[in-house]
């Protein structure tokens, strides 16, 4: 066993019958003869138990409680275990204590095997609980594995219907998720995004193939159909309750900071922050892919349209964090890359 158990108590027969009984028991004890030398020693030591006397002078055993589980909050610890020692069985007290968050109440003065059975079932009860959130989390893990695994193929199966888009969308995630990493965003927001830009073209499936590869000039018919995949992509993905968010990136990609987008023509900050990120990210690689109309733009060009299309096109903040990328991408790896490639100036 060897958990460590602490007893406090100002009876001096209660701490050494506890000590005792416990130590037999396996456990490693700690016998404390009030709360405030409890509140020191927690501060320094770890605990798997506390045993707690509710009535003791200076500081009796609720406030010992509450001082403990704010000393816990304000210091990230995670919360003890606490059993209440009381002589007294009267329904208030019970409900204070339990209110307080403690486990139980074992009467004074009480049997050896009693205590001794109270503690293992309970700390064999906090043992289980914690299997099975490692468990639950594990298993979560392997979901949202699968569930990335799942989009990833999904947006693999977009991308094929363009005969030179191969990986745009893992693409257009990373940049995206590397944008909000600078930009500050957490570790969830970024695989959110990720995700959002996995599937931010899901509504291509809808458009005919022939449309997607022509190599020419589309008319204008043609492109009227393209300007569809927003919505469509927005309307397939609505049926994600479980994640929103991935409307945000599939509706909104298109929009333009001045206005000028589609399929809203949102304008500024009413263009959900996600998608004007994706939207840096798309652009730029759509810039330095192969199209069936034009070849990779060269670094110097894509970085003077990046330039350009600052508070137009895209939100500044979002494109001078892209411009950053390309700098420090001095070899230009950042790029789809297919054999014999050539760059257009």
């Amino acid at each position: 066993m060897n958990e460590r158990i602490v007893v406090v108590d100002d009876d001096a027969i209660i701490l050494r019958n506890a000590d005792s009984t416990l130590s037999k028991g396996g456990f490693k004890v700690t016998c404390l003869k009030s709360g405030k030398m409890f509140l020191n020693y927690v501060k320094k030591n770890p605990v798997d138990m506390l045993l707690l006397d509710i009535r003791m002078p200076e500081m009796d055993g609720f406030e010992t409680l509450q001082a403990l589980r704010s000393w816990e909050r304000e210091n990230f610890r995670k919360t003890t275990p606490v059993i209440f020692l009381t002589a007294s069985d009267d329904e208030e007290t019970e409900t204070r204590g339990l209110s307080l968050g403690a486990m139980d109440f074992i009467t004074k003065p009480f049997a050896s095997e009693v205590l001794k059975l109270r503690v293992s079932n309970l700390l064999e009860l906090i043992r289980l609980q914690k299997d099975l959130h490692r468990e639950v989390e594990k298993k979560t893990a392997q979901i949202e594995s699968l569930s990335i695994h799942l989009v990833q193929t999904l947006a693999e199966a977009i991308d094929a219907k363009d005969n030179y888009t191969n990986g745009h969308s893992t693409r257009v995630a990373a940049y995206a998720k590397e944008i909000a990493r600078r930009y500050g965003y957490s570790p969830e927001r970024q695989e959110e995004i990720y995700m959002m830009g996995l599937l931010h073209d899901v509504g291509k499936i809808g458009i005919p193939d022939q449309i997607i590869n022509k190599p020419g000039r589309l008319t204008d018919e043609e492109f009227a159909m393209i300007k569809e995949h927003p919505a469509k992509g927005a309307k397939i993905l609505s049926a994600v309750t479980e994640m929103p968010k991935l409307v945000t990136g599939a509706r909104w990609h298109h929009e333009r900071y001045d206005g000028r987008g589609y399929p809203d023509g949102l304008k500024g900050d009413d263009i959900p922050e996600e998608a004007r990120i994706i939207a840096v990210a798309d652009a730029y690689d759509a810039m330095t892919s192969n199209r069936s109309y034009r070849t990779i733009i060269s670094r110097d060009r894509v970085i003077s349209e990046l330039n350009r299309g600052m508070g137009t096109q895209f939100d500044e903040r979002f494109a001078r964090i892209m411009l950053q990328m390309i700098e420090e991408d001095t070899e230009y790896t950042m790029r789809q890359h297919l054999p014999k490639e050539k760059t257009a100036d």
